[in-house]
């Protein structure tokens, strides 16, 4: 499966869609010479074709050594790209104004100056009401370039007012990569490393964010500087796991798309990722109410246009909303539903295979397997962790150290004893190498290590007092994420009460449901 990967241009013509390839070959025969019939051979042949393989590429194209078929392709993959800029320009607003500028230069080349800041006056007008400040100022600097070159007759107030604006949207576009570097940054940190782990960790991750953070946030003024801040604070209260924080930057952020609904078809997929992070923010929070009303919401705008414009959109919402499904049912206990979406969710993995990055088949991977821990099939819950345990170490730390605790856990629901032991030190030892070791599971490591060869009665009284040890840990937040990943407590509740853990967690939430409604707590 490997080399299907490894090949851009297959990759490309493997994303197309029937319409876009229709779109192809009539425009490939419309605007090439009989010298191109080849390209549409090669073209044919990728898009039969399972798995990249070159040498049968050679095979098909006739009178092709390695060097032309490696010519042959760089001129299809430009041609694609042509084909599909002429087809989406009018659906998105970045192309229009790349055309827009690009026509500008090629008249003011041409010596139509006039023309050419006719041009640009009309794309900056476009720019500035989608906030597209990164072209305006290209628009900007070329306006600049040929007032300063030529007389172009413009008064010396529009020159004076151009030269503020364009001081101004650099001001502007400073504070919006600063924001969308640190963003960026944290987003990073939380992949390598997932939660924040100990007071290290947060004062790590404090003085990054103030050292980070832009001094002039009082001055922030336009979409995408609230944006981009809204992004940082939701990652960084996310990473420290104070989730009402995490919750009200959240809602910021989705609450700027609903104050400008025009901006959710200019900025479609930072939208969706809003979207996905309030949905988390409910999820973290044990919000029920607010978090099916949100999957709703979701839900109706998959259906629209706009969220199947592209791949991108199409792919990211459909994995979003399948994530917040299976929270859902992680929520209420009814984990053997959630599990009757597993082979839907999987044929969308593998449909989607070419896009999907390898962190989210992780957490896709770590969630099912909650779902069959949840459910008491322990076999299948192996399964899906053995899938992360024998993926890069480097990704997910939590993640790793979790699924290793599942993986223990499930052996000892099976009985099998006789490995239980060795089992729990390699847990241990790993979680201490991760620096991922906290009170809970020192907690459980211990209660399991003790309880191999007791007696059900002994074994009642250590599961009693492995939850007077941890039900307080719950109210600390470096030791709540051991409950966010695995419900111990549920689970160690199930064994005291002679009940399924679905039937415990399912009571909580049928509990929690009957309580009077609050703004979530952290």
């Amino acid at each position: 499966m490997a080399n299907r990967f490894t090949d851009a241009l297959f990759q490309l013509v493997h994303s197309l869609e029937k319409a876009e390839k229709r779109h192809f070959k009539l425009y490939i025969k419309r605007s090439s010479g009989k010298e191109d019939l080849k390209v549409v051979q090669l073209f044919d042949a990728l898009d039969k074709m399972q798995e990249y393989d070159e040498a049968v590429l050679l095979k098909k194209i006739s009178d092709n050594s390695k060097t032309k078929l490696a010519n042959l392709k760089t001129h299809l993959y430009k041609e694609l790209l042509a084909a599909l800029r002429l087809l989406k320009t009018t659906d998105n607003v970045d192309l229009q104004l790349s055309e827009h500028l690009d026509n500008a230069r090629i008249l003011y080349n041409k010596g139509l100056k006039q023309q050419a800041l006719r041009i640009i006056e009309k794309a900056k007008e476009q720019a500035r009401a989608n906030q597209k400040f990164n072209t305006l100022v290209q628009l900007i600097s070329l306006e600049k370039k040929i007032e300063t070159l030529h007389i172009t007759r413009s008064s010396t107030d529009k020159t004076e007012q151009m030269a503020q604006e364009a001081l101004q949207i650099s001001q502007h576009i400073d504070r919006v990569t600063r924001l969308s570097n640190l963003a960026l940054l944290l987003y990073r940190w939380y992949v390598i490393n997932g939660h924040s782990r100990d007071e290290e960790d947060e004062k790590d991750i404090k003085t990054f964010f103030k050292d980070y953070l832009p001094k002039d946030v009082s001055q922030l003024n336009g979409f995408y500087e609230e944006l981009y801040y809204y992004q940082s604070y939701c990652w960084y209260a996310f990473i420290r796991q104070d989730f009402l924080m995490y919750y009200r930057y959240a809602q910021k952020w989705v609450n700027l798309y609903r104050a400008n609904p025009y901006l959710i078809q200019i900025e479609t997929g930072h939208y969706i990722k809003g979207m996905q992070a309030l949905l988390n923010s409910h999820f973290d929070l044990r919000n029920f109410k607010a978090h099916e009303e949100v999957l709703k919401e979701f839900e109706t705008y998959e259906a629209t246009p706009e969220a199947q414009k592209n791949d991108n959109f199409r792919i990211h919402t459909s994995i979003y909303i399948n994530t917040a499904r299976i929270n859902g049912h992680l929520m209420s206990g009814t984990f053997k539903e959630g599990l009757k979406m597993v082979p839907e969710i999987e044929a969308k993995l593998s449909e989607y295979s070419l896009f999907v990055d390898s962190h989210r088949i992780l957490v896709f991977n770590y969630k099912i397997a909650l779902l069959y821990f949840g459910s008491g099939n322990y076999d299948k819950a192996i399964d899906y962790v053995h899938r992360i345990m024998n993926g890069p170490v480097e990704l997910r730390i939590d993640l790793q150290c979790y699924a290793r605790l599942i993986h223990l856990l499930s052996h000892y629901e099976l009985g099998n004893y006789e490995i239980l032991d060795s089992l729990s030190k390699s847990v241990q030892r790993f979680m201490e190498k991760m620096k991922n070791f906290t009170k809970a599971e020192v907690a459980l490591l211990k209660f399991l290590k003790n309880s191999f060869d007791e007696s059900p009665d002994k074994i009642n009284k250590a599961l009693n007092k492995l939850l007077d040890d941890i039900k307080h840990l719950e109210k600390s937040r470096h030791e709540t994420r051991a409950f966010a990943y695995l419900d111990i407590i549920s689970w160690a509740e199930s064994k005291v009460k002679g009940k399924t853990m679905e039937e415990v967690v399912y009571e909580k939430y049928l509990k929690s449901k009957r309580q009077p409604l609050h703004e979530p707590r952290s």
